[in-house]
């Protein structure tokens, strides 16, 4: 599991007759800053030199939530440490649960429109228009429609998974009949299964699990996890699992700051952000990120994994069912 304490960002330039190139390259480290800005240092010249050497390279590393899903370590303010677990804030506020061995898959009830189906959806679209265009020998509108499927074709892909979803009883019924499914011929399995605002939550606690695991893999396919998420997992060998409210679900405007929300901060800033903080914790305190269902399956729950449990219900709230969900 990746979760550096100590962080820097180096820059290497170059410089000819026939062109200049910057390249700028984050390190990370658990024991120092001198060490995190060495690796910086050593990771530009190297981003340099491919550059230089003809590769096409990002010049600069993405800044973003989820930046643990695009290769870099998660970077972000490290709160507390419970042996092998973490506790970050990430980078719109919220506490989450960093763990190299427990299993936490999220279930969206309303996922977005997978690629596939999108061209799909564009594909019966541009068939229609042409269609449209053979019938009429107005090939100008049929390529106009053409044209404007492109930009319907996301939301109508969207529109026929929702009513597909409709017609098999509902978001939450399809998501309990690919877990029960799944359990079916995994009986050795133990699921802890939880409400979240946009979805269910599940945690496995029959046996600890690499995140890189070809049998995690195949469950997260089965149970249709978030795929930046499974990236995620994969890039940083752990599991992740939010424990306190989105700030706009519990009714708190305005964005981290300074933005966008990273760590570390420049200490002139800080009290900007720990003003901002201050008032998230006192808000988020009235809400719960989850709340706890039922457990389905052997029952089995692993001693290792035993203080993960307990922690992640603590930290989330998620056995005081009388808190709102955010």
């Amino acid at each position: 599991m990746i979760v550096p304490e100590f962080w820097a960002e180096a820059r290497q330039h170059h410089r000819d007759a026939q062109r200049q190139i910057t390249v700028r390259r984050f390190g990370w480290s658990n024991e120092s800053e001198s060490e995190a800005l060495e690796m910086a240092q050593a990771r530009a010249a190297e981003a340099l030199a491919r550059a230089l050497a003809g590769e096409k390279i990002e010049r600069r590393e993405r800044k973003a939530a989820y930046n643990g899903a695009f290769g870099v370590p998660i970077r972000e303010e490290i709160l507390s440490r419970h042996g092998e677990e973490v506790i970050t804030r990430n980078a719109y506020g919220a506490h989450c649960l960093n763990t190299p061995r427990a299993l936490f898959a999220d279930i969206d009830f309303e996922p977005s429109a997978r690629g596939k189906d999108a061209l799909l959806a564009f594909g019966v679209l541009a068939f229609g228009c042409a269609m449209v265009g053979l019938q009429s020998h107005r090939w100008g509108l049929a390529a106009g429609l053409i044209f404007i499927s492109v930009f319907l074709s996301s939301p109508v892909a969207s529109f026929v998974r929702q009513r597909v979803t409709a017609l098999r009883g509902g978001a939450s019924h399809v998501a309990r009949q690919r877990i029960t499914t799944y359990l079916a011929s995994h009986p050795d399995w133990h699921l802890r299964l939880y409400r979240t605002p946009a979805g269910l939550r599940l945690l496995a606690t029959h046996q600890p699990f690499e995140p890189q695991a070809p049998e995690v893999q195949r469950f997260f396919a089965a149970v249709g996890a978030d795929p930046v998420y499974v990236r995620m997992c994969l890039n940083q060998r752990c599991f992740r699992a939010r424990l306190t409210a989105k700030p706009w679900r519990a009714g708190i405007t305005g964005h981290m700051r300074p933005r966008p929300g990273l760590w570390p901060v420049d200490p002139a800033r800080r009290p900007v952000r720990d003003a901002w903080v201050a008032r998230y914790e006192a808000t988020a305190a009235g809400f719960a990120s989850c709340q706890f269902l039922e457990s389905l399956g052997s029952g089995t729950v692993h001693p290792a994994l035993l203080p993960v449990v307990e922690l992640h219900d603590r930290e989330s709230r998620a056995l005081q069912g009388d808190l709102p969900l955010a």
